[in-house]
């Protein structure tokens, strides 16, 4: 269980980055990523939808959700959060195949504007290597999602 809940230690060969400005506040994107009904509208690529069958929002609380995609296949995922600071910080280890963690740490710009850093860290860089050019363009699709849903909160 340590495994499951502990951080990475992230390094340059063993990370994808994707940062993002959006025009919210850290409280409204705190809640997109803490409340299971805005969640489910933007976490993932464009085209896919979720169903959540866990959502227990809390250090050591599992998340678990089925990914639809365009393609008509499911995509079962599950995490488990590892940490978790109003309202800046989001840690969560997935822990289904592939494993990695993400660290979503969200900046105060100014009263309508936060900073999103969404990191993801695996274990190895041959881990790393073999996802990189492909997450590092979905997780701009999930950050422009994210940013829709954040205009509809408004």
């Amino acid at each position: 269980m340590t495994e499951l809940l502990g951080t990475y230690v992230s390094s340059p060969d063993r990370e994808v980055l994707n940062t993002r400005i959006v025009k919210a506040s850290r409280e409204q994107v705190f809640k997109a990523w803490s409340n299971p009904e805005y969640l489910k509208k933007w976490w993932g690529p464009h085209g896919f939808t979720n169903t959540f069958n866990e959502f227990n929002f809390r250090p050591g609380g599992k998340w678990s959700f089925v990914m639809h995609g365009p393609d008509q296949k499911d995509y079962p995922n599950e995490s488990i959060f590892v940490k978790i600071e109003e309202p800046g910080l989001v840690i969560l280890n997935h822990i289904s195949q592939p494993r990695f963690q993400i660290q979503a740490f969200l900046e105060k710009i100014s009263v309508n504007e936060t900073k999103v850093y969404f990191r993801m860290i695996f274990k190895t860089p041959e881990e790393c290597n073999k996802l990189k050019g492909f997450v590092t363009d979905k997780n701009e699709e999930n950050l422009d999602r994210l940013e829709v849903v954040l205009k509809d909160m408004q």
